[in-house]
């Protein structure tokens, strides 16, 4: 995910939030791997990198923290030098070639997020997810509970009238 939250992560919306802008929100669908029972939960993108996650279990707020652990893309620098051939002035050096690349990575980014309830409960989750700002992943309670999770952008509010 060209985003960290893809998500987490990793994800251009740092530039909105420095400037002022409001900060973007994704929605978190949980389920339990032991029931249908869907459970929900935010998480924003404060920066490229990192941000702030809320997930409510069964009246349990878990509050925390996504950080990007692996890049949905990753950018480079190519250079090239070229020697001999027949130019305007004879055989010789022709200059040196290059550029940046970036490159999706096709399992998406990584991210991981640690959270924790106002009881000291804790609540672990790995993400994974592409450019489209869309993924997935699991979380894990204290007490060996797997959920798994759905990740997409919240609707935009309303402009004000």
């Amino acid at each position: 995910m060209r985003h960290a939250l893809a998500a987490p992560a990793a994800l251009a919306m740092a530039a909105l939030a420095l400037s002022g802008c409001a900060t973007p929100t994704y929605q978190l669908a949980v389920m339990p791997r032991d029931s249908g029972k869907i459970y929900s939960g935010t998480a924003q993108y404060a920066n490229s990198t990192e941000g702030p996650i809320a997930i409510t279990i069964e009246g349990r707020e878990y509050r925390g923290s996504w950080v990007q652990t692996v890049p949905s893309y990753t950018t480079g620098f190519t250079t090239g030098f070229g020697w001999g051939g027949w130019g305007g002035r004879g055989w010789g050096y022709h200059g040196a070639v290059g550029g940046s690349y970036s490159q999706d990575n096709p399992q998406g980014g990584e991210v991981k997020a640690l959270l924790t309830a106002p009881d000291g409960s804790g609540l672990r989750c790995d993400f994974r997810g592409g450019p489209s700002l869309r993924g997935g992943g699991a979380c894990r309670d204290d007490k060996g509970m797997t959920y798994d999770v759905q990740i997409r952008p919240a609707p935009e509010a309303a402009p004000p009238k």
